[in-house]
């Protein structure tokens, strides 16, 4: 029995995933990873980390993030607590969807997850406050192969739903793309 849809969006690569619980008078079991299933949607590689987070204040932004190759990862964003706007960009050198960003609402409620391709940056937005996530990760952290953009860029233009009430020092500071900014090769 198929546990997740696998819905497309315009960024290829990038998919929603609606979970698909099992329901009943005592709750629900919900199937969170298949690699048999994930695997048509591209992910073959093994889960390399796993992490969790809290974000204590409605309005605060965190992001966006990725790792330049060889450390690409694949990213599988859920929402346990609370309600995001999970945001994800398009960096690969050459995409025809190059510097276009999508975002979704996921939380506890609607059972959605981001599944974020590499070659992608992300980040999200607490739509309530004490958001927990949860992220799958195809690769572990590499502090070296960090990069970010500023989620405030207005190259990017993410239309954030509510006004930035929290940012951190470090995600402030991240340089505006110029306009020579090739992207990410693959």
């Amino acid at each position: 029995m198929v546990r997740f849809d696998f819905i497309s969006t315009p960024l290829p690569g990038l998919t929603l995933v609606q979970r698909k619980p099992i329901v009943d008078e005592r709750g629900f079991l919900a199937r969170f990873w298949c690699a048999d299933e994930f695997s048509v949607v591209g992910w073959t590689r093994p889960i390399a980390q796993i992490n969790h987070t809290l974000t204590r204040r409605r309005g605060a932004v965190r992001g966006m993030h990725f790792q330049h190759p060889p450390h690409a990862e694949i990213k599988l964003v859920s929402c346990l607590r609370g309600e995001i706007f999970d945001v994800a960009i398009d960096l690969r050198k050459g995409s025809p969807t190059f510097l276009n960003w999508h975002g979704a609402a996921l939380s506890a409620a609607n059972q959605r997850s981001l599944l974020i391709p590499e070659g992608f940056a992300h980040g999200f937005q607490a739509l309530t406050d004490d958001c927990e996530l949860l992220y799958l990760h195809s690769a572990p952290y590499t502090p070296a192969a960090e990069g970010a953009l500023n989620p405030t860029d207005p190259r990017l233009a993410i239309a954030w739903p509510l006004a930035i009430g929290e940012l951190s020092d470090r995600d402030r500071n991240h340089s505006m793309l110029g306009g020579n900014y090739e992207g990410i090769a693959q």
